[in-house]
């Protein structure tokens, strides 16, 4: 290779790698502004911030009320099911400036890695080819710009990969050694991933040590020492967390999730991995990662395998067969691995579960040896052409019709990368477009000095769903987040921030347009002998009447309202005892006793006849003690009837149909009569 030519090639090299950072910072923020579906990315984005106040626990200041999801309770404190290395990786990008950084340098970084371990084993031009193919990639693209562990993790592969391969050129033990660094802290990240990339280099190395030991050995012992000293700080890092070197956290959180074939189970989610499954559910993503997720879909797996009956022909290298065996070991591995029946929702439906949104992410690394091969076919396609075309014309003929193949080859890999790009992205865009009604509230920041109580639609877990807003690891930020399961255990853990509650409209269904509409609430901490909350609320034209329910643990009071105006006034007394006043006739139960801590719940229902109206709700958390009471102010809920509330219908100023409103205060003072 000339001077010239070398420099081209570095600067192509780097070119790839500055469109790769822009391409995945563009989609970062506009496509994933506030996260995808995938909830994990809040775990690793949390572990993050741990880290960077060199924490590995989270120190809970209200039991139950601030556990984020993926994290596990112990007696030193919680901490996530993953391992810390892609966290460290996005805590270095937000030392440099931003979380979003790290994707965008990780991204660069594999490009550079691809362009740089396929030329090792081909040559500088296929090198450059495969970095463009897996930066038109789909999959690429996708899940380079969200804070998943597989782009990090490939990265340290691809490190290793380069790193080995140059080091059996030059036999340079340097090189050998950070191949081993590498692939030590890939084994960290993602062990059975780094596993599966790295089998068919351990062949190689083998073969390597039969064919000439006194060469191979020195440098094959660096890899080999490195690699092992990742192990060991695996171990020692599953023995500080769980207790026990061999003891994973991923196996504490969920003791049947993982490897292997059987029964496997997480949160109440279990089936029978049976060989028959995992080889379907295998069979539908690889079907899906060659035919929608690569550049140029099925032409692109087309030329792929071209270019792997074009090596073969020409004599298949062993540096050759160890890129070509990153497919099978990471095609085949992936079978005892149930997580690829996971993303796929239901195998009957096309395009259903994350699969649809985030794409194959659990083959990540067969982009590598696909765009070697893809790269290979490619130019051994173009030179066939080239030379049939040489015995018909002249050479400058031959040139432009060579040239015009190649754009139009070209054009046409980039309609179908384009069409295959449209649906994930329209899928992102859509869930995008939700979060932006969800998270409104937040828009402007986070209020200071304050909690936010959070809803619970998937369990007791922060952050799933909502990865946007997080808490600082020492639960002093500006913003605390908390579940509003125990309200008034989490006031009395911070007795000096303001309190809001966040509620939305609708359930929480990102993927199908909702919520609407979210609000945050102030809430109010009153105590007294007595607590009063009056509600006025607007009675649209065409009501036939309102019936008013009062509720304490199962028990109710009934009222009626025989002559609505257009608002109706009401006040709910409760000290040991809760009872109704304001225009509402007692039919039976006039009170109800309030024993310690209580929802006292009032049901307002609209009727317009015929078993059709709708549903003003009030639950008020009450702790009655000692001749005192103490009340939160209430969660609001307007229902399309009584049995549609229940935390999907939050009232939203502003959002009720015309003649609907609601306002309430929360007072507290002397026992009334």
């Amino acid at each position: 290779m000339t001077r010239s030519e070398f420099r081209w090639n570095r600067l192509a090299t780097a070119a790839l790698a500055v469109l790769a950072a822009a391409a995945v910072a563009f989609v970062s923020t506009e496509v994933f502004p506030y996260h995808s579906l995938n909830h994990d990315e809040g775990v690793y984005l949390q572990q993050a911030a741990m880290l960077l106040e060199g924490r590995l626990f989270l120190q809970s200041p209200v039991e139950g009320a601030v556990r984020p999801w993926f994290f596990i309770e112990s007696e030193r404190g919680m901490y996530p099911k993953y391992a810390p290395v892609p966290g460290a990786m996005f805590a270095v990008g937000k030392l440099l400036g931003g979380y979003r950084v790290a994707l965008v340098a990780i991204a660069a970084g594999n490009v550079l890695g691809v362009v740089g371990l396929v030329r090792e084993a081909f040559d500088y031009r296929t090198g450059l080819l495969a970095g463009a193919f897996v930066l038109a990639s789909p999959l690429f693209l996708i899940d380079s710009s969200v804070f998943l562990p597989y782009a990090p993790t490939t990265l340290l592969n691809l490190a290793f990969g380069y790193a080995y391969l140059r080091a059996d050129r030059t036999g340079d033990r340097r090189v050998a050694a950070g191949a081993g660094a590498a692939i030590g802290l890939a084994f960290f990240s993602r062990p059975y991933t780094a596993v599966l990339f790295a089998t068919p280099f351990i062949v190689h190395a083998c073969w390597t040590l039969w064919q000439n030991p006194r060469e191979a050995l020195p440098r094959q012992a660096a890899t080999a020492t490195l690699g092992s000293a990742g192990v060991v700080l695996t171990l020692g890092y599953n023995a500080v967390v769980t207790g026990a070197p061999f003891r994973f956290p991923y196996q504490v959180f969920a003791p049947a999730d993982g490897l292997g074939f059987g029964q496997r189970e997480i949160l109440g989610h279990e089936i029978v991995y049976t060989p028959e499954l995992a080889v379907r559910a295998n069979r539908v993503v690889l079907d899906l990662f060659f035919t929608e997720w690569i550049a140029g879909g099925l032409a692109g797996a087309g030329l792929a395998a071209v270019g792997v009956a074009l090596a073969v022909r020409a004599g298949l290298t062993a540096r050759q067969a160890v890129v070509g065996g990153i497919a099978l070991s990471v095609a085949a591995g992936n079978v005892y691995f149930w997580g690829n029946y996971n993303i796929l929702g239901d195998l009957e439906v096309a395009g259903d579960g994350l699969v649809s949104a985030l794409g194959p992410y659990y083959h990540f690394d067969l982009l590598v040896p696909t765009a070697a091969f893809a790269a290979r076919g490619a130019l051994g396609v173009v030179r066939a052409i080239k030379d049939a075309l040489a015995d018909r014309a002249d050479g400058r003929s031959a040139r432009v019709a060579v040239a015009a193949l190649v754009l139009v080859s070209t054009a046409s890999l980039g309609g179908i990368t384009a069409g295959n790009m449209d649906a994930p992205l329209s899928e992102n865009l859509e869930v995008t477009r939700t979060y932006e009604d969800a998270y409104e509230p937040f828009e402007g920041g986070s209020p200071e000095n304050a909690v936010v109580l959070l809803p619970d639609p998937y369990g007791d877990w922060l952050n799933h769903p909502f990865q946007y807003i997080r808490n600082d690891p020492g639960y002093d930020g500006d913003t605390v987040y908390a579940i509003d399961d125990e309200p008034f255990a989490v006031h009395d853990a911070f007795p000096d921030r303001r309190f809001y509650r966040y509620v939305y409209r609708g359930a929480w269904a990102p993927y199908a347009g909702s919520p609407s509409a979210a609000y945050l609430q102030a809430v109010r901490d009153v105590d007294g002998e007595q607590v009063r909350l009056g509600t006025t609320v607007g009675i649209p034209d065409g009501a036939t009447g309102v019936t008013v329910r009062l509720g304490v643990d199962g028990r109710s009071a009934y009222y009626v309202v025989p002559d609505p105006g257009e608002e109706l006034s009401l006040a709910v007394l409760v000290d040991e005892r809760a009872r109704l006043r304001g225009d509402a006739r007692p039919l039976q139960n006039k009170t109800l006793a309030v024993d310690g801590r209580e929802t006292v719940r009032t049901t307002v229902f609209v009727d317009y006849g015929g078993g059709s109206g709708f549903a003003y709700r009030f639950d008020l958390p009450v702790d009655a003690a000692d001749d005192r009471v103490r009340a939160l102010t209430p969660r609001i809920e307007r229902c399309r009837n009584a049995r549609a509330c229940g935390g999907a219908a939050a009232y939203v100023p502003g959002t009720g149909p015309n003649g609907t409103s609601v306002e309430t205060n929360l007072t507290a003072g002397e026992r009334n009569p």
